[in-house]
């Protein structure tokens, strides 16, 4: 049985025992440590090495004020988490802020070839309205199968996507090495990328690593509601900022000349 470090024990602050109850400590075994990633190790227990949980809360206070201030100026945030411990969290923040995302496999080109994406969205939104209004009735038996498997096969592999209205501003993950497709997509477009990833990650690719447990689903449930709060926090901060003054008709601004 795996006997939890002293040292991770240490910690007495709320915060720190979120993330210890959360299992966010668990990083992976030695070997498979990215020696980029060791400034993050406490200590090796068992041959797990063991996160230190300060430097994962200093990281993490970092990626949130990040956040805010992205969501504060308006950002469009894609999130992705393609692992089954990730969906209910990634969907329900999804569903909760309108934002875009991914849970079932990345679409190759989902940022590099945005256009493209937008079509095939446009398409499959035009399929369910044509079935809803009875507009396949029109085609025979066998093509509105044929239209209703693909609108069923577009669902699964872009459904989440109908929100991506533009590129997207941040995209925020778990498990970083699960999803090299869109790292490298977000990379080349200088998206910045906010990441809840493990020993085994390399920190070079990442914006805003939150080293910690990237599979455990209470670790990831953690994360996501920390990302939820600054989310929250952003659009509070939206909704206080002064609206701008009113822009003056232009008989309003020039003065009369008097011929």
């Amino acid at each position: 049985m795996f006997r939890m470090p002293e040292e991770v024990l240490m910690y007495p602050s709320e915060a720190s025992r979120e993330m210890i109850d959360a299992g966010v400590f668990y990083g992976r075994k030695k070997s498979k440590t990215n020696p980029k990633m060791r400034q993050f190790i406490l200590v090796n227990r068992g041959g797990i090495e063991i996160i230190n949980l300060q430097k994962t809360g200093e990281a993490l206070d970092s990626a949130l004020g990040f956040i805010k201030e992205k969501v504060r100026q308006n950002a469009l945030v894609l999130l992705v988490g393609t692992e089954p411990a990730a969906e209910a969290s990634v969907t329900r923040l999804a569903k909760k802020f309108n934002f875009p995302y991914v849970v079932s496999r990345w679409v190759g080109g989902a940022i590099t070839n945005f256009k493209i994406i937008v079509k095939r969205i446009e398409y499959l939104k035009k399929l369910r309205s044509d079935l809803a209004s009875g507009a396949l009735e029109k085609y025979t038996k066998k093509e509105r199968l044929e239209l209703e498997r693909e609108m069923k096969r577009l669902t699964e592999l872009m459904g989440g996507l109908e929100n991506l209205s533009r590129e997207p501003d941040i995209v925020i993950m778990v498990d970083p090495n699960l999803h090299h497709t869109a790292l490298r997509e977000a990379r080349h477009k200088k998206i910045p990328v906010v990441a809840l990833g493990n020993v085994d990650a390399d920190p070079d690719d990442i914006d805003y690593l939150v080293p910690g447990n990237d599979k455990a689903k209470k670790s990831i449930d953690w994360f996501f509601e920390k990302v939820e709060g600054a989310i929250d926090g952003g659009i509070a901060m939206r909704a206080a900022m002064p609206a701008a003054p009113a822009v003056q008709e232009d008989a309003e601004k020039e003065p009369k000349v008097e011929k």
